[in-house]
């Protein structure tokens, strides 16, 4: 029988009192990544071999009486698309399959210089093209509460790994919802900070502008430890925020109530266009958050609509510069002999090394930006996207924090999506806006909805003011017990 995973701040607690080793808990959550694996196919590469060696090593650590950091032993899942020392790295695609990086992100770093023992690399949508899970070179990831459907994406095989309680944290990117969104199919919290609070240094890049480390956890005690963690300047990253000093544990502190706090629906993606499921789970929070004392109105974001558009091509756009380093002249993986010329191999390797949904983002974005078609496409969606953070900017001047659902439905049976893209796009509606403002945000689990499916109900907050959400999350934490966030059964 596979004992479950207890939060992060808890293993840390135990392993530095010695009540347990690390050792002991990175061969639980081992042991459990295999049965999920079997089951699920949350990851690409289980690094056993590496995670123990590195529990070895801190055990001795801790009995020789030195400070390891504040998450000690805690097991740690990570998408394949962030750099990893020494364990490979394919941001789950045919080109980079082979990929080992000889260097580590930095958010890496700062939790393994904490004390976490990173044990995975999570399954993905390829280069985080997908909200779903299944445009993955090593196979599609499947929802741990009905293995028929998609777990959500494109970190989906790192929502998979926290629910199933592989491990207490993971973290994803989160290019337009990709963390908050499977984050809400599985029923856990999933959160993406403004954009330069977490360093970008060793994530392979797919739309820079939009691209944000975001973790998944279950606890908001467990997200301010990470955060804490990992915030901060970087200086080998030029979009790192210079000045930025992480507060969340304090945030923490100050979770007692919502005396004051003033909540706006935004109407134009709260109401037509949602499941019943998702409007029933999106009024018993609403509820919830009055009964705490909080203060909810509706607030107008005019532009919200076109938020879709807009992201869609910068998002390409970017996508198609980023991805052209890909060619199977240096580290990417060649097609072809010798015998070809170098254009050939170009095309074959990018052509059998790139699958369908990148081939079509990629295709999207280099259209949007040729001549003749720039002013039309790319330089438009630039003009919304300065619209819609207008419309947050005159929202947040009567709100403190503005909520909608993370998505209009639950999650969906596989291929139901995959020959009509964009109905897929589509559901990116309540979560692209974040990116494209470069917001933070979180989605917060909410109960059931159809099929008896979780839900998640999405806040954002103004720029720098993330620790707000982690302070509500605590607050909703509290009033329905840490358990809030159930385990899915495996």
């Amino acid at each position: 029988m596979l004992l479950d995973m207890k939060f992060a701040y808890q293993i840390a607690e135990e392993v530095r009192a010695q009540t347990t080793s690390a050792e002991a808990v990175v061969q639980t959550a081992l042991a459990r990544a295999g049965v999920v694996q079997q089951n699920l196919n949350a990851f690409v590469t289980i690094a056993t071999e590496e995670a123990l060696k590195w529990a070895r090593a801190l055990d001795a650590r801790i009995r020789a009486g030195e400070d390891v950091g504040v998450l000690a032993g805690v097991p740690v899942v990570v998408k394949d698309n962030i750099c990893t020392k020494d364990i490979r790295a394919t941001a789950g695609s045919k080109i980079l399959s082979e990929f080992v990086p000889p260097y580590s992100a930095t958010v890496v770093q700062r939790l393994e210089q904490a004390g976490a023992i990173v044990i995975a690399k999570a399954n993905l949508d390829e280069f985080g093209m997908g909200g779903s899970n299944e445009n993955s070179a090593f196979g599609p990831t499947l929802n741990p509460w009905d293995s028929s459907r998609v777990p959500g994406g494109s970190s989906g095989g790192s929502a998979v790994a926290v629910a199933t309680g592989v491990a207490p944290l993971a973290l994803g990117t989160d290019t337009g919802g990709s963390v908050r969104q499977p984050a809400g199919f599985n029923g856990i919290i999933g959160f993406k900070p403004t954009y330069g609070r977490l360093s970008r240094y060793g994530v392979i890049a797919f739309a820079s502008s939009l691209d944000q480390v975001g973790v998944l956890c279950r606890s908001s005690r467990d997200l301010a430890l990470a955060m804490d963690v990992m915030a901060g300047h970087d200086a080998m990253d030029a979009t790192s925020l210079a000045t930025d000093k992480p507060m969340f544990g304090a945030a923490l502190k100050q979770a007692t109530d919502l005396r004051g706090l003033r909540i706006g629906l935004i109407s134009e993606l709260s109401e037509q266009g949602n499941s019943p499921g998702v409007l029933a789970a999106l009024k018993r929070t609403v509820d919830k958050l009055t009964t705490l004392g909080a203060s909810v109105g509706e607030v107008s974001l005019p532009h919200a609509p076109y938020g879709i558009a807009s992201y869609y091509l910068v998002a390409t756009a970017e996508a198609s510069s980023n991805l052209a380093r890909y060619d199977g002249m240096i580290y990417s993986e060649r097609s072809g002999d010798n015998g070809l010329g170098q254009l050939e191999v170009m095309m074959r390797s990018r052509g059998e090394g790139f699958g369908p949904e990148v081939r079509r983002r990629v295709l999207m974005g280099s259209y949007a930006l040729s001549a003749g078609y720039y002013d039309a496409y790319y330089g438009k969606a630039l003009k919304v996207r300065r619209l819609i953070a207008n419309d947050f900017a005159r929202a947040f001047e009567n709100f403190d924090l503005l909520m909608t659902p993370t998505s209009p439905g639950t999650a969906y049976p596989l291929g139901e999506k995959s020959a009509d893209p964009l109905s897929m796009y589509l559901d990116d509606v309540d979560t692209v806006l974040a990116n494209l403002v470069g917001l933070g945000a979180i989605s917060v689990p909410a109960g059931k909805a159809e099929n008896e499916l979780p839900c998640g109900v999405q806040f954002s907050a103004p720029v720098l003011q993330d620790e707000r959400l982690v302070k509500l999350t605590a607050v909703l934490e509290a009033h329905d017990g840490e358990a809030f966030a159930p385990l899915a059964p495996l």
